[in-house]
């Protein structure tokens, strides 16, 4: 529109320009000049468009939708035509909503949705949703797969270890129904879940006897593998008693007293060396 106007205003600054030539009136043929220039620069700009980075251009000639996608930097296009730009980073939407779990009860839930357009799609999406896509398609969407994945999962399941499969199965079940549009689903993490208060109540009391109880299996592994450990080295000792008193004999010890009583008598501290009576007797020594 804006190109038609320039147009239309370059042909009405030419006539006043030539109309002010004839009467010689310079100072409105200058102004009618000027304004021929002004049109014409106008019009030339309306012949091109630039696309920012992240973004991406849909064409739209009089209600007629072109194939044909914008890319990011300087495009040249239709000066009639529209230009309808499309943000096609990564976008964030925080919803909180209660949703129902599968024994019935309902949990408030604060979720995120990271989610992007196709470069590829964005006329299709132009066409046949418009500009307000998200939330004519994103957002109910979003909704209803987080609704219907949620009463599938018990409140206690929410609130413990299977939200990663919680959040898993929300991003597969909405890249399934919004996908083919041409929107990409990143990732739906949980940020806040919040449950009746008793139900909580209930919840952490039971966590807290499961880890009692793990804590107390710990304890008695750790209480059984000492017992064990104390039963071998027991048994190791009593082992090595055995095969040392097998091998103390009385020869032996007579031979011990002997060589002891010899190397007590060449030391010079020793005074009176007294062997003991009996056959077995050993060496009996007293000093000063």
């Amino acid at each position: 529109m804006l190109f038609l106007i320039a147009i239309l205003g370059a042909f009405v600054a030419f006539f006043v320009y030539k109309a002010a030539k004839k009467k010689g009136q310079k100072q409105e043929s200058t102004f009618a000049m000027m304004g021929i220039f002004a049109a014409i620069l106008i019009a030339f700009v309306q012949i091109w468009t630039i696309i920012p980075a992240g973004h991406v251009g849909v064409i739209d000639f009089f209600g007629n939708v072109s194939d044909k996608t914008l890319l990011p930097g300087v495009n040249f296009v239709n000066p009639l035509a529209k230009i309808v730009k499309f943000d096609a980073r990564t976008q964030e939407m925080r919803v909180v909503m209660d949703v129902p779990s599968k024994e019935g009860l309902s949990v408030q839930l604060e979720i995120s949705l990271l989610y992007s357009l196709n470069m590829e799609n964005a006329n299709r999406i132009y066409k046949t949703v418009g500009e307000e896509y998200v939330e004519k398609i994103v957002v109910p969407q979003f909704r209803s797969v987080v609704r219907g994945v949620t009463s599938q999962f018990g409140a206690q399941a929410l609130y413990t270890g299977e939200r990663e499969i919680l959040q898993g199965l929300i991003r597969d079940d909405l890249q399934k129904v919004v996908g083919p549009r041409g929107i990409n689903i990143e990732s739906t993490p949980l940020r806040r879940i919040v449950l009746p208060s008793r139900l909580t109540g209930a919840i952490e009391e039971k966590l807290k006897a499961d880890q009692e109880s793990q804590r107390m299996q710990f304890v008695l592994r750790k209480e059984t593998q000492e017992a064990e450990r104390k039963r071998i080295e027991a048994k190791g000792i009593a082992d090595f008693q055995t095969i040392v008193s097998k091998g103390i004999t009385d020869k032996l010890l007579r031979w011990k007293g002997i060589d002891a009583t010899e190397n007590l008598a060449k030391s010079n501290n020793t005074k009176i060396v007294i062997i003991g009576a009996g056959k077995s007797g050993l060496p009996l020594i007293l000093g000063n």
